[in-house]
């Protein structure tokens, strides 16, 4: 099998990201460590490429920043716009220049990637999702590059840095939130379940119904793997059962939004018939009418907080990873309203 740069790591005892310093000769590696890297290369058999190596001293200071796979919706998600402005205005500052990579499936971006890589075009990656399998995270590992991912790690947990929300805390606080107006009969609705953090909301929901003694019943745990535009089976489903759901927690205010549309095509009234609470607290759940209450991620924040763990891993290379959790809060508006019992 050919010699990986995660040998090499191995042999000199640093970290993978510390041999592709030493490879491009970055400045933040010690002339020590360098000459412990080289060594360990040239007993390996290790062969850099070294037109990438060049061309990475020219492009330094350079950052990627990863959408999910999707035709169109991560274009229009204000979670991910706002992500981007926390890190573009920390890079900024530190006079780093960001770039965005996406596409339509996880192929296509995976080729921009490794097209990045072999050029030398980029210090790191920040990714801005976490799903359960996912072969970008993986080739990123498996290379030793240095990426910060903002969401929770599902593999290779001590070996990755991460920017995350509690999402476990979150979905359990925002049920509780519900329990308290007096509902019962809660529903979950969520986009793709691959996601890390729609398993972990389900899960704090899941949390507060069991600690109530009520039962989780599977059938009001909903998957909307895309935005709909028109009349959703799903949806309607959900809104027409005989035991319909009178409170309704979203994953996400785009997906809440859909769910208004719904209930106003079945003249169900909000929040009198059904009340929802949702996530990100976009401009969309303060436009809409009625107007959201929704979870505040500090979208920003995340953004952030993501770019100052990348620069200073870039800067610091031995660093260990670092794990960093970003408060939420609630911001209570118009779409939740006291049960009343018919």
């Amino acid at each position: 099998m050919p010699v990986t740069i995660k040998d090499v790591a191995a042999l000199a005892g640093v970290s993978p990201s510390t041999v592709s310093r030493t490879c491009k000769d970055h400045p933040s590696i010690s002339r020590q460590t360098k000459e412990k890297v080289r060594q360990a290369m040239a007993k390996l058999g290790y062969e850099p490429n070294f037109q990438a190596s060049s061309l990475a001293t020219q492009n330094s200071r350079t950052i990627g920043i990863i959408l999910p796979p999707s035709e169109w919706e991560a274009y229009q998600n204000a979670f991910y716009l706002e992500v981007i402005r926390g890190i573009s205005q920390y890079c900024n500052q530190r006079q780093y220049i960001n770039t965005v990579i996406t596409g339509q499936n996880e192929e296509e971006i995976l080729q921009v990637i490794k097209n990045m890589v072999r050029t030398g075009l980029a210090e790191g990656f920040i990714v801005l999702y976490s799903r359960e399998q996912d072969p970008v995270l993986d080739y990123l590992y498996e290379e030793g590059i240095l990426y910060v991912l903002v969401g929770k790690a599902y593999r290779n947990v001590n070996q990755t840095i991460y920017v995350d929300n509690d999402n476990v805390l979150a979905g359990k606080e925002t049920a509780e939130y519900l329990l308290e107006l007096g509902h019962e009969r809660i529903a979950y609705l969520s986009g793709d379940h691959s996601l890390l953090f729609n398993n972990d909301r389900r899960m704090g929901y899941m949390l507060a119904l069991t600690e109530r003694g009520i039962g989780f019943l599977p059938e009001l745990c909903v998957e909307v793997p895309s935005v709909p535009e028109k009349q959703n089976e799903v949806l309607h489903a959900l809104l027409t059962r005989t035991d319909r759901p009178t409170a309704v927690l979203v994953s996400d205010d785009i997906l809440a939004v859909a769910l208004e549309k719904g209930c106003m095509e079945l003249g169900l009234s909000i929040p009198g018939d059904v009340s929802i609470i949702s996530f990100n607290n976009s401009l969309l759940a303060r436009l809409t009418v009625p107007s959201l209450t929704s979870v505040d991620v500090n979208s920003c924040q995340l953004g952030t907080q993501a770019a100052a763990q990348m620069i200073e891993h870039v800067e610091n290379p031995e660093l260990v990873a670092t794990k960093i959790i970003v408060p939420h809060h609630l911001v209570e508006r118009d779409s939740c309203a006291v049960y009343k019992r018919p």
